[in-house]
């Protein structure tokens, strides 16, 4: 994919986070840590990923090591942007998962009633179509609040039987066709590499991106974003739908060169033009 935003400088950048920021359900890797503290040195990021708050919280934030500062200007939306949290040292929740200093802005939760006929259109579903595994890594279905994820291998896979299991993405789009036929009151898209995600109508990465906007005050051709699946069928492509300039990656390491030479490019036209952040 051609990167249309390495001509100007954005003044935010978002990231999708699994196989962007770190391997499926893994822990983001030192190298990924120090290029993601160098460009929150020099401008807003957001990562926006279908995962729920723990898993923003385990997987980045707990390997980040970012000053508070770093923090002021990082905007975490898990669940597809369904949930939106921003860093306010002692301002934040007490008992909020993703810590005591990290504040709800909103959250658009499915109701009880919607989340249990959920679960059992997506089990009645995978079942009919011989896609309810037995030998699992974890529950097969979550309560995200926001969002119902359906994990074919369960939420704690490892990534080899993730890759294995549907290289093709034909499996989780015939779930995702047949749930959503059954569920068009709902949102319902593919996920990750085994997910399929659930949530209110309309909600999706796109969604979230434009209440980013919104929040910030950066128009949506100012940010620049970065995963690796914005081919038309990826759940990274509404944000590029948007008209988000957009910059394809193959996996975490990939995304670590680029953005270590994004922040730097970064750096120097600020200090060439007195650019500066906009948060």
């Amino acid at each position: 994919m051609t990167d249309v935003a390495t001509a100007s400088t954005p003044a935010l950048v978002a990231f999708d986070l699994d196989d962007t920021l770190a391997p499926s359900k893994s822990l983001m890797p030192e190298p990924m840590a120090r290029a993601l503290r160098a460009l929150l040195d020099v401008v807003p990021v957001c990562v926006i990923s279908g995962g729920q708050i723990l898993q923003f919280r385990d997987q980045v934030l707990a390997h980040l090591g970012a000053t508070d500062d770093e923090l002021t200007r990082l905007h975490l939306m898990p669940t597809c942007g369904t949930r939106y949290y921003t860093y306010d040292p002692g301002q934040g929740e007490a008992g909020s998962p993703a810590g005591a200093d990290w504040r709800l802005v909103y959250a658009n939760d499915l109701t009880p009633e919607q989340v249990a006929e959920g679960f059992r259109v997506v089990e009645d579903a995978a079942r009919e179509l011989g896609l309810w595994e037995e030998q699992t890594w974890g529950p097969i279905l979550e309560d995200r609040g926001s969002q119902i994820t359906f994990s074919a291998l369960g939420q704690h896979a490892p990534l080899e039987a993730k890759k294995a299991w549907d290289p093709t993405g034909e499996k989780k789009g015939a779930l995702r066709d047949a749930v959503a036929a059954l569920l068009p009151a709902l949102e319902v898209r593919s996920g990750g590499s085994t997910s399929v995600d659930i949530t209110l109508k309309g909600v999706d990465k796109a969604y979230g991106i434009l209440r980013l906007s919104e929040v910030t005050g950066i128009a949506l051709t100012d940010m620049l974003f970065i995963g690796d699946r914005l081919d038309p069928e990826g759940n990274d492509y509404p944000v590029k739908a948007l008209g988000v300039p957009c910059h394809a990656v193959s996996d975490w390491r990939d995304t670590a060169a680029y953005v270590t030479d994004l922040a730097a490019r970064i750096a120097s036209a600020r200090a060439g033009d007195s650019w500066g952040p906009r948060d």
